[in-house]
């Protein structure tokens, strides 16, 4: 579920790289924070990142 609903940030995908240089996989999730918004007059609960909570781009209800 690690996906904003207005920015669509999402999960990226990387490498642990070791002391040897060894690599296996690892996973960046974002941010996110259920957050109840006002959209169009009405409350609802999203799943909003913390970079668009700081920006501002969502009317906290």
């Amino acid at each position: 579920m690690a996906k904003c609903d207005i920015c669509g940030k999402g999960v990226l995908f990387g490498n642990n790289v070791s002391h040897s240089n060894r690599k296996s996989n690892r996973v960046f999730k974002p941010n996110i924070k259920q957050v109840k918004c006002k959209v169009n007059g009405a409350k609802k609960r999203l799943h909003v990142c913390t970079n668009c909570l700081k920006s501002n781009r969502v009317e906290r209800a």
